[in-house]
């Protein structure tokens, strides 16, 4: 399992776990600490990325809750490369409602131009996206839903920041559904729950395959990985990295 299957599974795991305890509520501690004794049990060739979503820092963010979650599981956005591959992991609670912690966004503003302008001077392989809430659901163009995605200035915005870049997709959660879309070359993934489903998905995780010259995604029930595995296909393509 790459990294970034890694990050997709994992980001779910925590999120979803945590989902009716966020900051500050009672029974967070002992949410918490049951999680890090889980993930404690994956086997450490597989790193862990976690994504920072409205659960873990509050639909509203503050200085608080970030340092929380920031002194808790780590970095609230931060870069990483696997190979030729930049990922970039961002809080994008600051794109919803950063008005308690403005300095905060605006740092994250400016450390993801930073970032930008990397992946275009070294003409990676691929860069990718991890963020919580999708910039869209299914169209670029659709109505603001004021929860389940970004506002249209703000999706507008970061998107064509992101082809500008050579962005290839964003991976994101928040919507307890497949959901997903695709604005010019860019590939908008929203992911299911492994948890809590709000529409007809089962409950899993998407697999992502990270190739020289493609990404490829399919989501997965966890019903279908215990029974069948991995479809042969896809693994054909992980052997050959």
């Amino acid at each position: 399992m790459s990294t970034a299957e890694a990050g997709g599974v994992f980001h779910k795991a925590r999120n979803r776990t945590l989902d009716a305890f966020p900051a500050g509520k009672p029974w967070r501690k002992e949410q918490t600490e049951d999680l890090q004794r889980v993930l404690k049990t994956v086997d450490r060739a597989i790193p862990l990325v976690l994504v920072s979503g409205n659960h873990d820092i509050g639909n509203v963010p503050t200085s608080e809750t970030i340092e929380e979650f920031c002194q808790t599981w780590g970095d609230d956005y931060f870069s990483f490369w696997v190979g030729g591959v930049l990922f970039l992991v961002l809080n994008s609670q600051f794109y919803e409602n950063p008005s308690k912690c403005p300095g905060l966004k605006q740092a994250q503003d400016q450390w993801l131009d930073e970032q930008l302008n990397i992946a275009r001077q070294r003409n990676c392989q691929h860069a990718i996206v991890f963020q919580h809430i999708p910039l869209f659901l299914k169209s670029i163009d659709e109505d603001d839903d004021d929860y389940f995605n970004l506002s249209k200035p703000a999706r507008k915005r970061l998107a064509d920041k992101f082809i500008h870049a050579g962005v290839k997709a964003v991976f994101s959660g928040h919507y307890h559904r497949n959901a997903g879309g695709t604005y010019q070359n860019l590939d908008m993934v929203v992911s299911s729950a492994i948890g809590c489903q709000l529409g007809l998905d089962p409950h899993g995780l998407r697999v992502v395959v990270v190739t020289a010259d493609k990404i490829v995604h399919r989501y997965y029930s966890l019903d279908e990985l215990s029974e069948k595995g991995i479809e042969d296909d896809l693994m054909d393509l992980i052997k050959k990295k």
